[in-house]
């Protein structure tokens, strides 16, 4: 299993890889779970990390395909290698599967080597987005090459309080069979790695449990945490 350590600045990018990350994930914790971070800082990071994956959020996005497009574009010519995005505004399969036609597009037409994410939310239903067990078939169907579940409410609840054991195991299997990579986010910690490893995750998302209070707002990644993450795996 991998680790994918989200860092919000170069700085916070030095520490993730100093401990050890295995992708380093740019984003904006200040618009939102996958709150997408500005082209400069994306290519400070990327112009840096040359020999790592760098993962880019475009945002928890809107049902907007045009406007979604335009994003991944400019993650991409920023120097991303993984474009992820939040299936937030999409509220079911059809319009979630629309959204992720357009970016797999466009990704294509600029770098078929380029990753594309579709992530979806496990706490969907508290705020009318797509099923979390769409996602997989919306990533297969539209071409994508990655599934992944995350939080959009940062309210102190965990991604083990929305989906079971069983639920995500699912989820996983499911992706696995439309031979997709699968990430987990969510507020996901080390207590969490024994499940992830049971049920065959690819990649283990995280933020806060690497910041300094856990803070993943206030908080600034600390590469002794990262380590202490990475020996755990």
């Amino acid at each position: 299993m991998e680790l994918l350590v989200s860092a919000i600045n170069l700085d916070e990018a030095k520490e993730a890889l100093a401990g050890g990350a295995d992708i380093l994930d740019v984003k904006n914790p200040k618009e939102g779970s996958l709150g997408a971070n500005f082209p400069w800082v994306i290519k400070e990071i990327s112009d840096y990390a040359e020999d790592v994956i760098v993962s880019t959020t475009i945002g928890d996005v809107p049902y907007k395909p045009g406007t979604v497009s335009l994003a991944a574009l400019g993650s991409a010519v920023s120097g991303s290698n993984y474009v992820k995005v939040g299936l937030y505004g999409p509220e079911n399969y059809e319009q979630a599967v629309e959204v992720m036609n357009a970016v797999v597009k466009t990704i294509n037409n600029y770098d078929e080597n380029i990753t594309v994410v579709a992530c979806g939310y496990a706490d969907a239903y508290r705020v009318g987005s797509v099923e979390p067990t769409d996602i997989p078939k919306v990533a297969f169907d539209s071409g994508c090459d990655l599934a992944m579940l995350d939080t959009y409410l940062k309210d102190g609840r965990r991604l083990t309080d929305h989906m079971t054991h069983d639920e995500l195991k699912s989820f996983v299997e499911t992706s696995h069979n439309y031979n997709l990579k699968v990430a987990l986010a969510g507020s996901v910690n080390a207590s969490d790695i024994p499940l992830l490893e049971d049920i065959n995750c690819d990649i283990m998302g995280v933020r806060g449990c690497v910041c300094t209070g856990g803070d993943r707002n206030n908080g600034t990644i600390d590469s002794l945490l990262v380590r202490q993450l990475k020996d755990n795996i």
